[in-house]
């Protein structure tokens, strides 16, 4: 009989689970994703119909233009500083770059101010963004992190960011929170465990959701470190983020550890390394950890309300009138995803958060219409 094929990544995962027991869950994503030789986020570009998601700068132009035009309004209650680095975290082929880049050369003073700066630890990505972004004007540089970005005013935008980002999972059993981890089960295959001692103090740090969860409940974090440090250097530094993933506005139970195969739901302990690993963003845990080092907090929205109030209806409808029946439709069709909640739709699913030094009281589109109550 012969042994299954297995891939050199499987191979080193069930490898440090022989020697060292099974592994939380943050590590075998973290391994999956970012292996210095077969980590998924290492070895392709997984945008479009081709590859496994597409991102909302990949539906449409329109996206990436308010984006831009957001920047070029915070950089003017920045105090229009002469330069300012224009960071984009995980920035996929360069879509939403080029065309926010685009969108603000109608404001010179901003185009000229501009330093862009891309984080991504992806070769063939940074190929395609190097590729799209040629024609541009302005300086461009990439970065393995923000650590390596040079100092001075900056403006981050991170869209399809956080979640990919590894996460920990702690489940409740009768006596206690245990991490849940990845074991070898007895038809040696990977399986879902829980570690043999429970996590000290897990009631304290969690007391809403611990007094409340049913045995067997699952609970998702990921560290504060990603978002410390980025908080951290806007409110030194001077700026503004844009953070915008799918999640949930409050911390809550659930398991949304998921895989993403060209475009369907898949197992995540198949096939590690060939296969997209997320999970849902809780945007109350990264405002917590963006304001306990000083940052002001803006949000979060959700996306749909965020795009309209930053113009998006009348971007399309000016798009649509000087196209063909069939451009129109199409871009008729890019508004619903972007802004819609039904079927298919990213307007209440994704949210927007923003992150500024405190000086900035309001943000475009996230906090300038004060009084709202923040997204569900």
């Amino acid at each position: 009989m012969s042994l299954p094929l297995r891939s050199p990544l499987e191979q080193e995962i069930r490898r440090l689970i022989a020697v060292a027991g099974p592994l939380p869950v943050a590590r075998y994503m973290e391994l999956c994703l970012a292996h210095p030789e077969h980590g998924y986020y290492r070895t392709r570009d997984p945008l479009g119909r081709a590859g496994d998601f597409t991102t909302a700068p990949e539906i449409s132009q329109m996206f990436g233009e308010l984006i831009g035009l957001w920047a070029a309004s915070v950089w003017q209650q920045m105090g229009a500083p002469r330069t300012v680095r224009l960071v984009e975290l995980g920035p996929g082929r360069g879509t939403m770059m080029m065309d926010a880049l685009r969108a603000i050369r109608i404001v010179p003073d901003f185009y000229q101010a501009v330093d862009v700066h891309l984080v991504d630890i992806n070769p063939a990505l940074r190929a395609a963004q190097e590729a799209t972004l040629a024609p541009v004007k302005v300086p461009v540089s990439w970065h393995d992190s923000l650590d390596s970005v040079p100092d001075g005013p900056l403006i981050v935008l991170a869209n399809e960011f956080f979640d990919a980002l590894p996460i920990h999972q702690a489940v409740r059993l009768g006596s206690g929170w245990y991490e849940r981890v990845v074991a070898i089960d007895d038809k040696d295959q990977f399986a879902y465990g829980t570690a043999r001692l429970p996590l000290p103090r897990f009631d304290l740090l969690v007391p809403r959701l611990a007094q409340a969860a049913p045995t067997g409940s699952i609970f998702e974090w990921r560290p504060d470190g990603a978002m410390m440090a980025l908080a951290r250097r806007v409110r030194t530094e001077g700026g503004a983020a844009l953070i915008i993933d799918y999640g949930h506005a409050r911390g809550n139970v659930g398991d949304t550890f998921q895989a993403i195969v060209h475009h369907a739901f898949a197992d995540p302990l198949q096939t590690p390394g060939e296969a997209d690993l997320t999970a849902h963003v809780d945007f109350e845990a990264l405002a917590r950890a963006a304001g306990d080092v000083g940052a002001r907090v803006h949000g979060p929205v959700e996306q749909g309300r965020f795009l309209q109030r930053m113009g998006i209806e009348s971007r399309a409808a000016s798009l649509m009138a000087k196209a063909s029946r069939e451009t129109a439709d199409d871009i008729a069709s890019a508004l619903q995803r972007l802004t819609g909640s039904g079927r298919g739709g990213m307007g209440s699913l994704f949210k927007v958060l923003g992150v500024s030094d405190p000086s900035l009281r309001q943000l475009p589109g996230i906090s300038d219409f004060g009084g709202e109550e923040p997204a569900a």
